[in-house]
């Protein structure tokens, strides 16, 4: 059973647990599903490089044409991702992203572009000391916020969604609007990202548009499991 799976047992953000109903009085039990519960610590360190873990370009599903992102753009990448970029005036406070370390071997990332719609596939890799579960915590407190950044102010409105089953540690998905106060509806971001990890390090692919329709899953799908097999197989 992947940890996928096991978090069908409640919708949203809550974590899976292990039950069985004892039916008192009748001399009988009926044992629940057990699953495995989802880690509080990260106590695996994978030691490969992080650049190294990245999708080759060629396995972009089709029409995403990809590109490693040099380590200057990633900062700005990973902004437009959470629609919530350094510097920016976040309320509620809380949430604030923590602080990332955009270094080689923190962050790197490659980007497919679909050039006939300009929808786009993202491959964000992360190090961290943290378990998805703190992730998932944050999430359930800022459904929606307000940003205000170089002059223009934006809500952005997250809600969970369901993860495809996935081989890794942990793993979530959401959906994410970032709608502008002015500029109309074409300005407006829509995102549904698949968010796994393992060990140390988070693997977030994303896809986003600024059309209107249905995003891309199968891609989506398709690049998120190829993204956790790499880093697991190291």
């Amino acid at each position: 059973m992947t940890v996928a799976d096991s978090r069908r047992v409640r919708p949203g953000w809550v974590a899976p647990a292990v039950c069985a109903v004892l039916l008192a009085g009748c001399g009988s039990t009926v044992p629940g599903r057990p699953v495995s519960s989802v880690p509080a610590t990260v106590t695996r360190h994978v030691s490969a490089e992080l650049p190294t873990l990245l999708p080759d370009a060629s396995v972009f599903p089709p029409p995403y044409t990809a590109v490693v992102l040099p380590q200057e753009a990633v900062a700005q990448a990973a902004g437009d991702l959470d629609g919530m970029g350094r510097g920016s005036n976040v309320q509620p406070s809380r949430c604030v992203p923590p602080n990332q370390d955009f270094g080689p071997d923190h962050t790197a990332m490659a980007v497919g572009t679909d050039d006939a719609t300009r929808a786009t596939l993202t491959v964000e890799l992360t190090r961290t000391g943290e378990p998805l579960t703190a992730l998932r915590a944050r999430l359930e407190q800022c459904g929606s916020v307000r940003v205000q950044r170089a002059g223009a102010a934006t809500t952005v409105t997250t809600e969970p969604a369901e993860p495809p089953p996935i081989d890794a540690d942990d793993a979530l998905s959401l959906r994410r609007t970032v709608r502008p106060e002015a500029g109309g509806s074409r300005l407006t971001q829509s995102m549904h990202t698949h968010v796994a990890q393992t060990g140390d390090v988070r693997i977030s692919v994303t896809y986003m548009s600024f059309a209107d329709g249905e995003p891309d899953t199968a891609a989506l799908n398709a690049l998120f499991a190829t993204a956790v097999r790499k880093v697991r197989e190291r």
